[in-house]
């Protein structure tokens, strides 16, 4: 049997203890002398597992042996998750869903689902994600000491990143959307980049006349301009203007999705509060829910949505279309029945039931991208 280790070879039939000398003797710092039996070396193996019966490699570590392949892939797996969590995926998806319906109600005829559609969708989609990172990164950068009372699960809440990890993803997510958006040459993609920047800014550093989050009005403020208007209009004028070449010229249903997500963006205002209560409680947050208390809150954004959606359906009856009419009745009266229904059993005292209901919430908030092109 051959063994080749650190470019030594040790001549056959060899007991343990002389195998375990030449390992030892490979170990040491001068290459010259590593074949040379007998060398004290000052390095210790810590462990060494040899069977001469058996072909299992040899499994050899020591202070400076390189870290095993599944504790790498380990790591890596832990980082991945944590970034992750950093982008808020449910912000993430509310982004890409937003824009892309917006994106298709600027098309008339299916031809306009060209190459040149897709290219301008992605200009669009990709600096508006980079931009809801560095928007959700800097909140959790300022808010991390909240964090670890109402998100600890968060990355850095948690230490899984450090804030120098958390500040140069949020950086670098920053200079790539403002970058990309001078690049693309859309001034309704870059306002909107721009807008979402200032406000996002606004809304968590903490500096004088800043930090929007502690006065109610101004953050819910901040969620709704970006949420509802910019999203709604600047996107449209991209595909329309800068992608299709038309003039800008807003639909029914540009309109129906600005009335209706300024309903929507305000409940995801209101009701992103009532989990973190304590929180907020403690570092002097004076959110609504702080000052009003969860359950009024709570009920508030949900008779709000049920608003929302009678209106919806009062508007998708008034469509000319038979089909376009039903869907849209059907589907808003669909989704006020459930949100009702889901409403009277969650248990206001569990953190984790308030959780889980606002994260419904943002499902319905995505479903509502799926009907808004229906409105014409």
């Amino acid at each position: 049997m051959i063994f080749m280790l650190a470019g030594c070879v040790q001549p056959p039939q060899l007991s343990v203890k002389k195998t375990h000398n030449f390992l030892k003797s490979c170990y040491c710092s001068n290459p010259f002398k590593c074949c040379s039996e007998g060398f004290s070396s000052s390095v210790n193996i810590q462990h060494l597992t040899f069977k001469s019966h058996k072909r299992n490699p040899i499994h050899v570590s020591s202070e400076y042996g390189y870290p095993s392949k599944p504790e790498d892939q380990n790591h890596v797996s832990k980082q991945l998750r944590a970034f992750y969590l950093f982008s808020r995926p449910h912000t993430i998806i509310g982004t890409v869903i937003g824009i892309t319906s917006v994106s298709l109600l600027p098309l008339e005829t299916i031809s306009d689902l060209s190459p040149a559609f897709f290219v301008g969708l992605l200009k669009a989609m990709v600096p508006s994600v980079l931009m809801n990172i560095y928007v959700v990164g800097l909140n959790q950068i300022f808010d991390v000491e909240i964090d670890k009372v109402n998100k600890p699960e968060l990355p850095l809440a948690s230490g899984d990143f450090s804030m120098e990890t958390g500040s140069q993803i949020v950086f670098i997510s920053l200079l790539m959307s403002v970058g990309m958006g001078i690049m693309f040459q859309s001034p309704p993609l870059f306002c909107a980049l721009l807008i979402s920047f200032l406000l996002g800014t606004a809304y968590s550093i903490e500096i004088p006349l800043l930090r929007w989050k502690r006065y109610p009005l101004l953050a819910a403020s901040c969620i709704l301009i970006v949420r509802a208007i910019v999203v709604q209009l600047a996107f449209f004028a991209h595909i329309q203007k800068h992608v299709l070449g038309r003039s800008i010229v807003y639909t029914k249903s540009v309109v129906f999705g600005v009335a209706f997500m300024c309903f929507f963006s305000t409940v995801i205002a209101l009701f992103k509060d009532i989990p973190d209560v304590d929180g907020d409680r403690e570092f002097g947050i004076q959110s609504f829910t702080v000052k009003l208390g969860q359950k009024k809150v709570f009920w508030l954004c949900v008779n709000m949505l049920l608003m929302a959606y009678g209106a919806a359906t009062v508007i998708g009856a008034s469509s000319s279309s038979m089909p376009i009419k039903f869907a849209t009745v059907f589907c808003h009266c669909a989704l006020a029945l459930v949100l009702w229904v889901r409403a009277q059993s969650v248990d206001l005292s569990s953190k984790e039931a308030v959780t889980s209901f606002y994260m419904f919430i943002w499902k319905l908030f995505y479903a509502e991208y799926f009907l808004i092109p229906l409105v014409r």
